[in-house]
């Protein structure tokens, strides 16, 4: 069977340097794309199955909260944490 119009390869074109030509995307930034997919699917079972509703202690009584977002806002709090204590410790140096 004869074909019609010009071969198209899978891999992107590169440049001689690695560097991928107009349209392409290197290997880098596919890797870190699937990357992101198994990551966001990851998460995404995660929050699904921590849906179940828990006691949780407050500084200020008690309540029930879905599991899935005491542990976001144990997440949050963290990071917040960790941003201050990194900018405090770089002040120092």
């Amino acid at each position: 069977m004869a074909s019609i119009g010009p071969a198209v390869s899978a891999e992107p074109r590169t440049s001689s340097d690695g560097q991928p030509q107009a349209g392409g995307r290197s290997r880098r930034e596919r890797g870190r794309t699937g990357l992101l997919v198994v990551l966001a699917i990851i998460v995404t079972l995660f929050a699904v199955l921590n849906v179940n509703s828990v006691k949780v202690d407050w500084i200020f009584g008690s309540g029930r909260a879905p599991l899935i977002v005491v542990i976001v806002i144990s997440l949050l709090i963290g990071v917040v944490l960790t941003h201050f204590a990194e900018r405090r410790a770089g002040r120092r140096r």
